[in-house]
This record gives C-alpha cells, sequence and structure tokens, in this order.
C-alpha cells in the first residue's frame, strides 16, 4: 500500500530504506525473522530487500543473520558534504573545544528529533554517546529548542505531532504551554540552555547557525557534564565564546553561500 496516497511513491524504495534503518544501535546484526518483525515485511520481501541491499554492498550476510556494511556511511556523508558544513564549521568547533575544555556539536533537524552532523569531542564519561548521525528528541536538547524557536506557528505544530524516531525516553516531559513558553524565552535570548531535560548530567547551551539570508540552517553547542560544569559556567563563560563561533561560522557559510561561480562552455 502507498503510505501517502501519492502515485509517484516508491514503495519497494521505502522498504528498503525501512531495512536500512531497522538495525538498532550495538546491534551488528540481525536474522531474516528479526527484520521481517522490526520493518513489518512478509518474509520472502524482506529476503529480496535484503539479497538486493546485499549485492549493492549495503548489507552483509553472515552465518547467523545479516549486517550493515561501512558503505551505508555513504549514504549520510553525501548529506554532510553536499551542505559544505563540516568544512565550514570545523576550524571554529576545534577553537570552541580549545576554549571550553568540552565537546561541540553542529545539528539539524529532522521531524521532531535533532540529528548531529558535525562533532569536536573530548574524552568524556557522559550519560549518552553521541556521533555523526546520532538522533535526540529535539525538545530535551538546547540544539532542538534553537531550532524549534525558529520554526513558524504551522511548522512547529506540525513537527511537534510527529513521534521521536530516537529511542530515548527524556526526563522532561512538558505539556503544550510549557514548550510554549520555553521557545518564547529562546526567540527573545537568541539562545538555549538545558540542564538535564534528557538525561542525567548532561546539560548544554546553544546557538543558532545561519544562512546568507538570515534562516536558521542549523545549531551549535557546548555539552558538559554536570558534575564538573556550573549553570554558572556554562552560560557566564562559555556561551559568549559559543555566541562568536556561532557568529563565525554563519557568516563562513553566508560568504561560501555567495561565492562567485562561473560556467564554462567546453568546446566538443
Amino acid at each position: 500500500m502507498r503510505r501517502d496516497g501519492n502515485p509517484e511513491f516508491i514503495e519497494a524504495l521505502a522498504r528498503g530504506l525501512d531495512v536500512l534503518r531497522c538495525f538498532p544501535p550495538g546491534t551488528s546484526s540481525l536474522t531474516l525473522s528479526e527484520i521481517a518483525a522490526v520493518t513489518g515485511l512478509a518474509r520472502p520481501t524482506a529476503r529480496r530487500i535484503l539479497i538486493t541491499l546485499t549485492e549493492l554492498g549495503y548489507v552483509r550476510s553472515e552465518e547467523r543473520g545479516f549486517s550493515l556494511t561501512p558503505r551505508v556511511l555513504d549514504l549520510g556523508m553525501a548529506y554532510i558534504g553536499s551542505t559544505n558544513l563540516w568544512e565550514l564549521a570545523r576550524p571554529h568547533l576545534r577553537e570552541l573545544v580549545a576554549q571550553t575544555g568540552e565537546s561541540c556539536s553542529i545539528a539539524q533537524l529532522d521531524g521532531s528529533d535533532i540529528v548531529y552532523v558535525a562533532r569536536v569531542a573530548v574524552p568524556k564519561l557522559v550519560t549518552l554517546a553521541v556521533t555523526i548521525g546520532t538522533r535526540f528528541p529535539a525538545l530535551q536538547t538546547s540544539l532542538g529548542k534553537v531550532l524549534l524557536a525558529a520554526l513558524s506557528p504551522g511548522e512547529l505544530d506540525r513537527t511537534l505531532a510527529e513521534p521521536s524516531r530516537s529511542g530515548i525516553t527524556p526526563r522532561w516531559t512538558p505539556g503544550r504551554d510549557e514548550i510554549d513558553a520555553a521557545l518564547r524565552d529562546v526567540r527573545a535570548k537568541g539562545w538555549a540552555v538545558t540542564d538535564e531535560d534528557l538525561a542525567l548530567g548532561i546539560r548544554s547551551v546553544a546557538a543558532p547557525l545561519r544562512d546568507g539570508d538570515g534562516k536558521v540552517v542549523a545549531a551549535v553547542n557546548v555539552n558538559a557534564h554536570a558534575a564538573e560544569t556550573s549553570m554558572d559556567t556554562l552560560v557566564g563563560h562559555h556561551l559568549p565564546l559559543l555566541l562568536r563561533a556561532a557568529s563565525a561560522i554563519s557568516a563562513d557559510r553566508a560568504a561560501w553561500q555567495d561565492r562567485p561561480l562561473e560556467t564554462v562552455e567546453i568546446a566538443r
């Protein structure tokens, strides 16, 4: 069945992507039966998809089931490379990490979740591990609050109506009035902070990244462990450095967008 009634929708492609996404964190392989159960596909359909993905190099057949191959990373890296965000942000993130001694990340909104697209980390014991592609509920993160606050009222309603695909149960579960108040505060300040809203021990502060038209396209944060970094330090010391870095990254992105491009006709 087509999922949205669109006659142009390719169900077979959607099922293939469902199979690629069904492997949970920390699970290196799944059996055919497990994949069929997670995706809701019939076993013969799941088997044909797995054979196709194996032929393409995205899945590896093993003695006890199937596992993803590193080629799957090409799909995500194609997006990151197309935006050029990492190359622009990398020197600023590294400088911010050196100044704060904390991990710093960039994330973008995907439904009601944030997805990490760039990160410079310092080795610290934290409650939740973060890598490129990690997904968290947006509302309980400083990065997500910044991104949600930038949405129009209609966009915000549609976004909040979507269920999270992060698999995380956050500590803070506010009602709509509390959400609206929190986002108004973010809009007024121009930055967002969270204090163990997602999980114990995690606090962070985030600022928006903008394109040349002033549109918020991502958010950057400084992430700290609550036992090591006080809120006073996070906001009093780290925030000014973060705002400076966010401004520099945004300026570099705007300049990159406005770079002169020349098309050359090649005689054949």
